[in-house]
Formats: structure tokens, C-alpha cells, sequence
């Protein structure tokens, strides 16, 4: 397996399927939209998504919502919805992802908890366009822009986890030392910052920054992801250079747990991360 910053890398026959599928998805609503003819701007705002978004599925570039095809019925009609629903059978979240990736990612999507501990870069999860961008636009070997704006797309969708799952709590501990080292520059550092500021809003995120200087630190392997299933049982996920491992036995997973809970408790609490934060955009 191989490993790439939180998902989104590689590429197969079988993606070059699923983006075609995005675009037949994109095509069949666009084609909807024009019937009933309303703008992509009229559209999107019935559906409650900005007109970039919704233009951004039209042309294959974004997942479309589990729940577009819902509210799509209520502008285009009962037909819309049939129609829209079949054509989402054909695709998968996971379009763009690396098929290392592919089985974290549908454990991600089922998830009740996830936690992160990262000491290498910012979640993916968490990531702002820019910094995916700055990530990929330094990857070795370089790859093509095409292949880039796919796996870019792909990570935001991901990312769509967030905001749509409400009832999943996330938990993210970021090493200050990754924000420290301003991958992309001062402009993507301050975006980033203001992201997780963000999204550390949200009622069912909590995202802690750990300091540079901590003597206590019991985080010396390495960064960790962990998701709970609807059936409440814990799965363990890390990566290393050209390497990633799915941690599924009870004994080593609680391990993990056990490192992340005392991480938890070594890191600085939300409300200092949020302090800290702002005065580290201030400085930039």
C-alpha cells in the first residue's frame, strides 16, 4: 500500500470509469436543469449550494450529495429524482482516490467517531483547497495537472464528510510544527489557519493543536487515524513512505486508543488551540 497526506493519490483504470461516471451524472443534471429551464445561479440556489458548486458537478468535478437527488425533486419534479437517483448508483465517494486508500475511505464514510493524530501535515480532512494544491504541486514523482485536479477534487469531496455527517464526532491533534513549517507559503498558511478555525467551530468537531515544546508526548511512532463503526467497533489506520496499514485487532487498536487519549490530554484543549491559532495568523 501506499501512503500520500490523508488520501488521494494513484491512479487505475477503474478511476478513469468513475470520473467518466461523474461526468454522465454532471451531463444528466445539467440536461435536467436547462428542461425546467433555470440557470445553474436559479438552480442552485432552490437546492441550497452556490452556483460554483453545483457547476462544479455539472462538469464531473465534484461528488454530488447523497441528498441532491432529494432536493433536485423538489425544483425538477418526481422524474428528476428517479432519474438522478439511478445515475448515482454508478458512483462511488471514492472517485480520484489512490485504490490503497479506497477501504479507509469507505470506513470514513460509515464512521460514528473519527480521530486523527497527525505530526506530518494537515488531516486531510481539514485541508483548504491551497494547501491540497501545495501538497500535490510538490509531490515526487510529478504527475499530470489533469491527474492533480482529479485527486484535488476527490479530497474535497472527502471532505464533505464534515459538514454532512452531523452526528459524527471528529477529533483531530495537530502538531503546531505543521503549521510552523508554512507548506505553500504565508498566504496558504493563513488560509489553513483560518479553515481550522473554521471548522473547529462546528459543534461535533474538536480539533487540538499540540504545542512545539511538550515534554510529555506519547506520539513518538508516528501520526494515527481511528474510526468507530455503526457496530462500535474501532479500526486503526496509518502511513508511512510508499506504506499504509489497516490496524483491525482488538489488542493493537486499543493501543492506539490508548496513545490518542493521552495525546488528547498532552495537547492544548480547543479553547487555547483557538488562542493560539489566532496569534499564530496574527504573526504571519
Amino acid at each position: 500500500m501506499r501512503a500520500d497526506h490523508g488520501g488521494g493519490g494513484g491512479t487505475n483504470g477503474t478511476e478513469a470509469e468513475l470520473s467518466d461516471s461523474l461526468k454522465t451524472f454532471g451531463v444528466v443534471l445539467k440536461a435536467l436543469r436547462e428542461e425546467s429551464g433555470l440557470t445553474q445561479e436559479e438552480f442552485a440556489a432552490r437546492v441550497r449550494y452556490s452556483a460554483a458548486y453545483v457547476a462544479k458537478i455539472e462538469q464531473g468535478k465534484r461528488f454530488p450529495p447523497a441528498v441532491l437527488p432529494a432536493r433536485a425533486e423538489e425544483v425538477l419534479g418526481p422524474v428528476a429524482l428517479k432519474v438522478l437517483t439511478a445515475a448515482a448508483k454508478s458512483l462511488t465517494r471514492r472517485a480520484g482516490l489512490a485504490s490503497w486508500f479506497r477501504q479507509w475511505a469507505g470506513i470514513e464514510e460509515e464512521a460514528i467517531s473519527l480521530y486523527a493524530y497527525e505530526c506530518r501535515a494537515v488531516p486531510g480532512l481539514l485541508q483548504p483547497e491551497s494547501y491540497i494544491r501545495a501538497v500535490f504541486d510538490r509531490r515526487l514523482p510529478p504527475v499530470s495537472e489533469e491527474q492533480i485536479e482529479r485527486e484535488v477534487a476527490a479530497r474535497l469531496d472527502r471532505q464533505q464528510l464534515v459538514s454532512v455527517r452531523e452526528n459524527t464526532a471528529f477529533s483531530f491533534v495537530v502538531e503546531q510544527g505543521v503549521l510552523v513549517r508554512r507548506m505553500g507559503g504565508r498566504d496558504v498558511t493563513r488560509q489553513v489557519i483560518d479553515h481550522l478555525l473554521e471548522v473547529g467551530a462546528r459543534r461535533n468537531v474538536e480539533i487540538q493543536i499540540m504545542p512545539s515544546v511538550q515534554e510529555e508526548h506519547c506520539g513518538i511512532d508516528g501520526q494515527v487515524y481511528l474510526a468507530e463503526t455503526p457496530a462500535h467497533q474501532w479500526i486503526g489506520y496509518t502511513e508511512g513512505q510508499r506504506s499504509s496499514n489497516l490496524i483491525a485487532a482488538p489488542k493493537d487498536v486499543s493501543v492506539l486508543l490508548q496513545r490518542y487519549g493521552k495525546l488528547r490530554s498532552q495537547a492544548l484543549d480547543c479553547g487555547a488551540t483557538v488562542k493560539l491559532l489566532e496569534q499564530m495568523r496574527g504573526a504571519l
